[in-house]
């Protein structure tokens, strides 16, 4: 199964940059990663800047694939729920796993309504931290996922 990671807008600091080459790194021990980002929008409505970034989005999604969007009203899952999700697609034939990361307003609602919506957390953390704790939380489910001590 490969994996895709797609977001909204550039990571900006340097020590975003250094924990998204390190987590991509190891998760690609388990899997093909592909990272992707989209620029992000401004000087419209909230609304109007969610569709362009959708639309940006979409065109780095391949038919087929199935879409994880992460959103503060998605499901929580715990890390080894993320392992057994993650597991599922991977046993069940899932060709390409993709998880996006919107901009500042999140996704469009028809966006919304394409994929799995999954919260990293009740509580609000900025985009560039997101790109870091999803891609770390990866990289623990694949090392569950193979009985590997990095989770404990």
């Amino acid at each position: 199964m490969k994996l895709k990671i797609v977001w909204v807008g550039k990571s900006r600091d340097p020590w975003v940059k250094e924990a998204v080459a390190d987590y991509a790194g190891g998760v690609r021990r388990y899997a093909p990663l592909e990272l992707g980002e989209v620029r992000d929008e401004k000087g419209a409505e909230a609304e109007e800047m969610r569709r362009r970034e959708c639309d940006r989005l979409e065109k780095l999604i391949p038919p087929g694939a199935l879409l994880v969007l992460l959103d503060e009203h998605g499901e929580q899952l715990d890390s080894p729920g993320l392992a057994a999700f993650v597991g599922k697609q991977r046993d069940s034939g899932v060709g390409e796993l993709i998880f996006a990361i919107g901009g500042a307003y999140g996704f469009s609602e028809e966006f919304r309504r394409r994929g799995k919506l999954l919260a990293l957390s009740k509580m609000t953390f900025t985009h560039q931290m997101v790109r870091v704790f999803l891609l770390e939380q990866i990289y623990r489910a694949f090392s569950i996922l193979n009985n590997e001590p990095y989770h404990h």
